[in-house]
C-alpha cells in the first residue's frame, strides 16, 4: 500500500468504523443506564397487571375476559393473567414463568436480524400473579437503523474519497513533474496555484526547476558562444607563433601575438560579463537605483573615451528616477549601448543620452549620429556575437556581445530593449519599470 490516496481512504474509514461503533455502544449503555423509557415501560406493565388482577379478583373469569379484550386491542400481541405456578387463569394452560422479571427485550444490532416471536412475562409486586404477553410483531426489538445508516456511509464514503483525492493529486503532480524534470525536461513546472502547504511546495520547486534552468541554460550557452568564438583567434595565434620561429620581422609576430591575447582575453571577459548577467538569481543585488544618478557617473566615466574621438556627449536628464535593481548590471548595460554610439558615432559628432518618464516606467534612450544598421538586421543586433556585415566591430576591437549584454540584464529588471534607424545614426531605447 504505497498510494498516499490510499492509505487516506483506509486509515479514514477505519476511524469511521471504530467511531461509530464506540457511539453506539456508548448510547446502548446509556440508554440502559439512565434511559426514562425503561421505567415507563415498567410503569405500563403494572398499571396493566393491576387491571387484569382487579378483573379477576372482583369478577372472575367473566370481568378478566372482556380486560384482556381491552388489552389486546389496545397493545399489540395476546395477554394472559397467570396465578403464581403459571396456569392461564382463563384456558386453565400451563405457562412457564421466568425466573427474571422481563422488561423491554435486550438491544440488538440494527442491522440484526428481527425475531419472528416475542413473549415476556411481568410479576406482580407480591408475586401471586404473572402477566403473560406474546406477540407475532417484534414489538420489544430495537427498530432497524439500517436503511438510514446506509445513505450516511454513503456521503461519508464519498466525502473521504474527495479529500483523499484532494490530497493526493496535487502530490501525484509534483511526482509527474519531478520526473519530468529528472529526464531532462527543463521546463517541466507544477504550475499550482492552491494556498496552502502543497501550493507552497509546488511553487518552491518551480522556483528551484526555474533556478536550475536558468544557471544550466547560461552554462550551455557559456560553452557554446566559448567554442564558436575562441576557434578563430586561437587558429590565427597558432599562425602567429608559428611565423615568430622562421620570419625575420619576430617584432611585427609578436604584436600580432599581443593583439591576438588581447582580443582572447576582451572575449573571455564579455563572456563572463554576459553569463553573470543571466546567472544565479540568489546572486544578483537588488536594491533602489536612481537613474539620473547612475547616468551622471556613467557619463562622467565615458567623457575620456568620447574626448579621445572628439565626441561630444549630450545629457538630457529629467529628475529623479528610482528603481528596484541590480545597479551593477543596469549601469553594464547602459554601458555598453552608450560605448557601441561612441564607438559607429563619426568623430567630431554628438551622442545625446535622454532620461524621461513615461507612466510608470522610465526611458534611457541613446542616439548617435552614425551610419545606422540595415532594418532588416534592427532586430538581429541583440543577439550574441551578431555583426552587421562591413561594420567597424572588428576594426574597434568589439565582439559582438555588448548590445546582448545589455538585453539581458533589461530583460532581468523586466524591461525592453529596442533600437531603430532615426534619420541619422541609431536610436537605442531601454524601458525599466519604476519603483512604486
Amino acid at each position: 500500500m504505497k498510494s498516499i490516496f490510499v492509505r487516506i481512504l483506509v486509515w479514514i474509514s477505519l476511524l469511521f468504523v471504530v467511531s461509530s461503533f464506540a457511539f453506539v455502544a456508548t448510547s446502548y449503555y446509556l440508554f440502559r443506564r439512565d434511559s426514562p423509557g425503561n421505567n415507563f415501560m415498567r410503569r405500563v406493565l403494572d398499571s396493566q397487571m393491576d387491571d387484569l388482577r382487579t378483573a379477576w379478583e372482583t369478577g372472575g373469569a367473566a370481568a378478566l375476559r372482556p380486560e384482556i379484550a381491552r388489552l389486546d386491542a389496545r397493545f399489540p400481541g395476546r395477554h394472559a393473567l397467570l396465578d403464581a405456578s403459571g396456569k392461564d387463569l382463563l384456558t386453565g394452560e400451563q405457562r412457564e414463568i421466568s425466573a427474571v422479571e422481563q422488561g423491554p427485550t435486550p438491544f440488538r444490532w440494527p442491522f440484526g436480524r428481527p425475531a419472528s416471536r416475542a413473549a415476556m412475562t411481568h410479576r406482580s409486586e407480591d408475586r401471586r400473579y404473572a402477566m403473560y404477553v406474546t406477540s407475532t410483531v417484534p414489538r420489544f426489538d430495537a427498530p432497524n437503523y439500517l436503511p438510514y445508516y446506509l445513505p450516511i456511509v454513503f456521503v461519508f464514503v464519498l466525502g473521504i474519497y474527495v479529500l483523499a483525492h484532494y490530497i493526493g493529486r496535487p502530490l501525484r503532480q509534483l511526482r509527474e513533474t519531478v520526473g519530468r524534470f529528472g529526464s531532462g525536461d527543463l521546463e517541466a513546472r507544477t504550475g499550482l496555484k492552491r494556498r496552502d502547504e502543497f501550493g507552497d511546495v509546488a511553487r518552491s520547486f518551480d522556483d528551484m526547476a526555474e533556478r536550475i534552468q536558468t544557471l544550466l541554460t547560461a552554462e550551455r550557452r557559456l560553452l557554446q558562444d566559448i567554442s564558436h568564438e575562441l576557434r578563430s583567434p586561437l587558429a590565427r595565434l597558432s599562425v602567429a607563433v608559428e611565423l615568430a620561429r622562421t620570419s625575420a620581422d619576430r617584432g611585427a609576430s609578436l604584436d600580432r601575438i599581443k593583439k591576438e591575447a588581447q582580443r582572447i582575453s576582451m572575449l573571455v571577459g564579455e563572456l563572463i560579463e554576459m553569463t553573470r548577467a543571466e546567472g544565479d538569481p540568489a546572486e544578483r543585488k537588488s536594491a533602489a537605483v536612481d537613474l539620473k544618478e547612475l547616468l551622471e557617473d556613467l557619463l562622467d566615466d565615458l567623457l575620456i573615451e568620447a574626448d579621445e574621438k572628439g565626441i561630444h556627449l549630450v545629457r538630457d536628464l529629467q529628475g529623479q528616477m528610482v528603481l528596484q535593481g541590480d545597479a551593477e548590471l543596469l549601469r553594464r548595460a547602459i554601458e555598453n549601448v552608450l560605448r557601441n554610439a561612441i564607438r559607429y558615432s563619426p568623430a567630431e559628432e554628438e551622442v545625446t543620452v535622454r532620461l524621461v518618464r513615461e507612466g510608470d516606467e522610465a526611458l534611457v534612450v541613446v542616439r548617435d549620429l552614425g551610419p545606422g544598421v540595415p532594418e532588416e538586421m534592427r532586430e538581429k543586433i541583440f543577439r550574441p556575437f551578431f555583426r552587421v556585415e562591413d561594420d567597424r566591430a572588428r576594426r574597434s576591437g568589439g565582439v559582438g556581445l555588448g548590445l546582448a549584454i545589455a538585453q539581458r540584464a533589461v530583460h532581468l529588471h523586466h524591461g525592453q530593449i529596442s533600437a531603430r534607424n532615426a534619420d541619422l545614426g541609431l536610436e537605442v531605447t531601454i524601458r525599466v519599470p519604476l519603483q512604486s
